[in-house]
């Protein structure tokens, strides 16, 4: 059983591991201390579930609802570009603000930004429910192992990063820094909904 939860493991990191709109937003959440124990567990948890969807056999819900997919994208690309467009506001209007001097946000508010980032983009499903489910049948007599593997690497990766960033505190102590990560999450957030637009239009 050591086989299929190693390579549940190595392939949940290996999809999680590139910088995209999710990590993007739990670092920064991580670097304010803000939440970071709900965001990073909101993250898990919502890859666990999806981790199990795929495994459990629905990757193919997508024929039974055609529609999904293509109201998931936009819904995706909406809530994408109005983040970015955000990321760029707050980036050149709080400019003078040292990040201590910034209200904290609610937690109701940071969680579901957060959940609306990871349950609103298709990359998700097709990482976690088509890949991870796919793969998943060649190891058919241990699931639940491979599974496992692929949970803990979600739950690994996103604590590390959140608590990981304070690590990075003194770069970020200075405004200027977080007016590159502001705008360096914006664009993000524009390059991923644009990869979406991409895809859907090679389709």
């Amino acid at each position: 059983m050591t086989a299929p939860f190693l390579a549940g493991f190595m392939l949940g990191l290996s999809l999680i591991l590139p910088i995209g709109a999710q990590n993007a937003f739990v670092l920064r959440v991580g670097l304010r201390g803000e939440h970071v124990w709900a965001v990073c567990l909101a993250c898990a948890l919502s890859d666990a579930v999806l981790i199990l969807v795929g495994v459990s056999g629905f990757s193919r819900i997508n024929t039974l609802i055609p529609w999904a997919e293509t109201a998931l994208l936009y819904f995706g690309v909406t809530f994408l570009l109005a983040y970015g467009a955000r990321s760029f506001r707050d980036a050149f209007r709080s400019a003078a603000l040292r990040p201590s001097e910034t209200a904290p946000a609610s937690l109701r508010r940071v969680v579901l930004t957060c959940l609306a980032l990871t349950w609103l983009n298709p990359h998700v499903y097709l990482d976690t429910v088509v890949l991870i489910g796919s793969i998943s049948t060649q190891f058919a007599e241990h699931l639940g192992s491979f599974a496992a593997g692929a949970m803990l690497a979600s739950v690994s990766f996103f604590f590390s990063l959140g608590y990981g960033a304070r690590l990075l505190k003194p770069l970020f102590a200075r405004p200027i820094t977080w007016q590159i990560l502001d705008v360096a999450i914006g664009l993000i957030m524009w390059v991923t909904a644009a990869r979406l637009l991409l895809s859907k239009g090679s389709v």
